[in-house]
């Protein structure tokens, strides 16, 4: 692992869960578990408490806890949790834009303290509409709920930024959301409140669960079928001239690069996050919460052997972001007639899912 470039780090427990049950989450789909607030307390001093082995003062400044790594707000005492994330940091909670559009559809008096707070900007995720949305978030009314928080965001003042995933059986619906955009009337209700209406498609990561959807996975011939408004909302909102250039290019055209690449994908984050889940075990925020990326236990293991494990990229999915070079993968996995649609990153994300899974099959 490259030498750290930052003290920063953060701390993310997963307290209460989620509602939902996405096919695209990074994060995967574990059972909703509590965890009491004493082992909030306990982990926070943990890492704030960590001293490196011939150091003689604590790495992690600032710190940042987190209540949540899937949903934020979703425990019912949400405020409570807040406010404990208020005096365990080192600063304001980090927010990333997110709210629980379950709870903005479900609890009247959400919308408004997320606005007392500072929130500006909230991003919902559609599949397309009705259906679709219900089906890719498995959870009934989940379309219903997004609208709905879209309203209530508007109310209070909160700017809702609609982010729709491209896939296959999306695509015909691409027309209907821009009637309803303008049904909605959203470019001017955004308007009125200084900015522009972010909208703007995206393509699933190929970790997590999103793995099992890349049958779903949209081609380069896909392209011309996108509504002209909504390419020119996406090459605004991640400030590229072309819409291929913001959903990427065929396997097959980026496979050739990096065939030739003998450097590893080594991403490295400016903030070291560590996820920790209601059994204790942690996994970093660099690659997604498998068995081949667990760092340990805290309670069983300790903060030192887990950092240990961590800096010494000492499990797979370590080793391989790290040190496996990217001609390795793309040698064993790529597609030469690859049509879909790939970012660069996340194409070698895919493959080094597919290179985690070999290890786990050959560990069993």
């Amino acid at each position: 692992m490259p030498a750290f470039s930052s003290h920063a780090g953060a701390v993310l427990l997963d307290m209460a869960g989620c509602p939902n049950r996405c096919r695209h989450c990074w994060l995967g789909n574990p059972p909703n578990r509590r965890m009491s607030i004493e082992t909030l307390q306990w982990v926070a001093q943990q890492f704030r408490a960590w001293v490196p082995p011939n150091d003689g003062a604590p790495f992690f400044h600032p710190l940042t806890v987190s209540t949540w790594y899937r949903e934020p707000d979703f425990a019912d005492d949400y405020r409570r949790f807040y406010e404990l994330e208020r005096e365990l940091s080192d600063g304001e909670p980090a927010r990333f834009e997110l709210l629980s559009i379950w709870r903005l559809a479900h609890d009247e008096g959400y919308a408004r303290w997320a606005r007392d707070i500072g929130t500006e900007a909230c991003q919902i995720t559609l599949f397309g509409l009705d259906r679709h949305t219900d089906y890719f978030v498995r959870r009934r009314g989940a379309f219903r709920d997004s609208l709905l928080a879209t309203e209530r965001l508007l109310e209070v003042g909160i700017r809702p930024r609609w982010q729709i995933f491209l896939l296959e059986p999306v695509i015909p619906e691409l027309p209907r959301l821009v009637d309803l955009i303008r049904e909605l009337d959203l470019e001017e209700r955004v308007r009125a409140l200084g900015h522009e209406f972010a909208v703007f498609l995206n393509t699933p990561s190929p970790d997590g669960e999103a793995f099992h959807l890349e049958h779903l996975r949209p081609t380069v011939e896909a392209l011309p079928a996108i509504p002209e408004y909504l390419a020119h909302k996406t090459c605004q909102h991640f400030a590229k001239a072309t819409l291929q250039e913001c959903l990427g290019e065929a396997e097959g055209d980026l496979l050739g690069e990096l065939e030739r690449c003998d450097q590893p994908f080594a991403d490295m984050p400016s903030t070291l996050a560590f996820m920790v889940t209601p059994d204790l075990d942690i996994y970093p925020n660099i690659g997604e919460p498998q068995p081949w990326s667990r760092l340990g236990n805290l309670r069983a293991d300790g903060l030192d052997a887990v950092l240990t494990c961590f800096q010494q990229d000492a499990n797979p999915g370590l080793h391989a972001h790290f040190h496996l070079p990217i001609s390795h993968l793309a040698q064993a996995y790529g597609r030469a007639e690859g049509r879909q649609l790939y970012a660069r990153g996340d194409l070698i994300r895919r493959w080094l899912r597919m290179w985690g899974e070999e290890q786990a099959h050959h560990v069993r």
